[in-house]
Parts: structure tokens; sequence; C-alpha cells
């Protein structure tokens, strides 16, 4: 029993996760946590775009000013806006029912989303916006069909429209995809462009997801060099004592 109960706890995340998916392949991100410079620009991002309606809530400022290289004085000028303090977590002031009224769900806080979904999910659904006039936002998404949210970083990459093609596979069976076209070809740089901005967010919500984890990747190679020492002072001084014996 206790078996089958884990076996349902680790499968039914997997299953929610394809079904909202929806059989589009995902795209790699490649997010690299390590990489401070992405860090701090994803955190602009969040903060710019996402904060509106998003928090974090198990992140502080003065945390994540330490772990993005970044003074308190920095943070405070550049990544906070509402008077909040730098020690405070990073919350909105943005009432639940009015969402929920507004959106027609509350917007989740996305503290732990990159470590429910995926960076590769995160990333294709960030850039899998499309113009839908029949959707109340007016935009649909290919990873998530029908979503509740508006594309709010369009400025950045241009509207998408959704393109219905018919392929045939190598049996013969005829299937209609859905590939996005840019509306305006003239906005090609900037939605170039826009691929390192949602890169960048998703290595920040990646880090937001476990902080610590700067801490580990800090940590390991030096765990690893002390193992390779005491491994050579340890072989060493066991041919010392078998010399003896023998």
């Amino acid at each position: 029993m206790r078996r089958l109960i884990l076996a349902l706890i680790l499968f039914l995340p997997a299953s929610i996760a394809l079904a909202n998916e929806g059989g589009i392949e995902l795209q790699k991100a490649h997010t690299d946590i390590n990489d401070k410079a992405s860090l701090q620009a994803g955190a602009k991002l969040f903060v710019n775009y996402c904060m509106g309606c998003h928090s974090i809530k198990y992140s502080r400022y003065q945390r994540m000013a330490k772990d993005l290289g970044l003074s308190d004085a920095e943070v405070m000028k550049n990544l906070m806006f509402s008077g909040d303090k730098i020690g405070d977590t990073m919350t909105i002031a943005m009432n639940p029912d009015d969402a929920k009224r507004w959106f027609g769900v509350t917007p989740p806080d996305l503290s732990t989303i990159a470590r429910a979904r995926g960076t590769d999910w995160l990333y294709t659904y960030l850039l899998s916006f499309y113009l839908d006039p029949k959707r109340p936002m007016g935009v649909n998404n290919l990873v998530f069909k029908d979503v509740g949210m508006p594309h709010v970083l369009w400025d950045r990459q241009g509207w998408q429209k959704a393109v219905h093609e018919t392929v045939t596979d190598a049996h013969g069976n005829k299937h209609e995809v859905i590939k996005l076209e840019l509306v305006d070809k003239a906005d090609e740089a900037k939605a170039k462009s826009y691929r390192l901005d949602v890169l960048n967010l998703v290595n920040f919500l990646d880090y937001a997801g476990e902080p610590a984890k700067l801490q580990r990747y800090s940590l390991g190679w030096k765990v690893i060099l002390f193992l390779a020492i005491f491994f050579i002072f340890a072989y060493l001084l066991k041919k010392e004592y078998w010399r003896d014996v023998h």
C-alpha cells in the first residue's frame, strides 16, 4: 500500500504537467544559476513585469541581493517600488478576491514554479503566447491552452499569430499542427532579443525555487577537492600500516 501511495504521489504531478503541455515539444532553456548577470536581468524583469500579480513569498530582498551580487542600496533603488523594507519577503499587495474577479483565477505565487513545472516548460510557455480574440485577455498559449494570463511581455516580443498546417507523418496519417509566426515581420530582431529575456527570467525563477542551490554548487567542488586530498593521505597511511604487516 505504501508503495502504491508513493507511486501515485510521484506520478500525478508528471501526469498533470503532461496534460497541460498538450503534446507540445518543450524547448530547452539551458539555465545557469551561476550566471549572476543573467539572474540580475531576470530579477529586473520579474519585478517590472510579473510582480504586479505574482509574488515569490519565500524569497527576501536582502537574501536575493546577497546571492545576486547586489548591494542593499542597489536592490532598494532598482528592484523595490512599493515601500517594502530590505528584509521583507517578496510579496504583493493585490487582493486575491480582486485578482480572481479580474482574471478568473488568483495568480499563483511563483516561489516554486520552476521546480513544479520545470525550466523547459516555463521557457516554452513564455515563448508560446499568440493572439486569440475568443479569449478574455485576447491571447492563448500553445503550452497552456485557454490560459487566463495576459501576455504581459508582448512589447518585448511583438505579437504572434497561430498558423494551422496539415502535415503527413511517415505512416501517411495527416495531422493538424499549430505554428506561431510574428504578426509584424519588423519585430524579428525584438523577438530574438526576447528569447534572452525569457531565459534570464526563467533562470531567476529557477534560482528563486531553491536559493540554497547556489551555496550547494559553490560548496560542492570544495568537498570533492577535500575528499581527493584526503584520499591521497589515507592511501599513503594505509601503505605505511600494511608495510609492517607484510
